[in-house]
């Protein structure tokens, strides 16, 4: 990898600390009941570990220079498909089909300028059992913020509606190469299904409103909502028209969300 010109088109940070890929490792917890994907394998530091331990794994990237690198890291393998496509346009459920698991996973350490756009990507059309992602550490603060707190938003209601989300460890900008501007963490995000959201469409939509402008009420970001009906709800709860939404809980979301749709 010596003489490998990293992309900056491609947000290439690949990860260099086998300490760091052995917490990852175990955190995963993969087994011969799971078929892995991985996203932005890059050199394979992570893929020759996570591989063997698998049933089967298919490993997204967008980089054909790497094809040589990855096969050479995995030459002991005969268990992964790798496939040379931007993930974002992949066809992932007719990817998997051809494959016998119990349970899928998903670990990645993309670029940070698209980490919403995949994990919406995978939520919606695979839905795995869990995602080990390492992602930029504010966003990582976002996905596993609590109710009030200034990290609290869209993102997190999203996908925590659907995920158990853990922020597990930080990660040092020095354990990649290149080194990047900013520190990482690796987030475990485990398939939940204590919400029952009757409309996911609707209630993407409904949070996406009440969290559009965050200074603002719930009253000034949800016209033309039936608010009488919100109200009654908030009110159950605690809470009122005249609350932000970075105060109000998942399940209140959810519930209101459920009796609009």
């Amino acid at each position: 990898m010596k003489r490998f010109e990293f992309k900056k088109s491609l947000g290439q940070n690949f990860i260099k600390d086998e300490n760091i890929v052995n917490k990852i490792v175990s955190s995963a917890s993969i087994d011969k009941d799971t078929l892995v994907i991985e996203i932005g394998p890059g050199a394979g530091w992570l893929s020759k570990k996570i591989v063997p331990l698998s049933k089967n794994a298919i490993l997204y990237e967008i980089d054909t220079r790497l094809k040589s690198v990855l096969d050479k890291e995995l030459s002991f393998c005969n268990n992964y498909e790798l496939i040379f496509t931007d993930v974002l346009k992949a066809d992932i459920c007719n990817d998997i089909r051809k494959y016998d698991f119990k349970k899928l996973y998903v670990v990645a350490n993309i670029p940070y300028y698209i980490t919403s756009p995949i994990l919406k990507k995978i939520m919606y059309e695979i839905y795995p059992d869990k995602i080990i992602i390492m992602v930029q550490d504010e966003v990582a603060s976002r996905l596993a913020a609590m109710p009030g707190t200034r990290d609290y938003g869209l993102m997190t209601v999203l996908f925590n509606s659907r995920y158990n989300i853990k922020k597990l460890f930080k990660v040092g900008k020095n354990s990649f190469v290149p080194v990047p501007k900013v520190d990482s963490a690796v987030v475990e995000m485990v398939k939940d299904s204590k919400y029952e959201i009757k409309n996911e469409n609707f209630f993407d939509k409904f949070i996406s409103d009440i969290f559009q402008y965050k200074r603002k009420t719930i009253r000034n970001n949800l016209k033309g909502y039936d608010l009488d009906k919100i109200s009654l709800i908030l009110d159950k709860y605690g809470y009122s028209l005249s609350d932000r939404a970075e105060n109000i809980p998942v399940n209140v979301f959810v519930e209101i969300a459920n009796s609009l749709s």
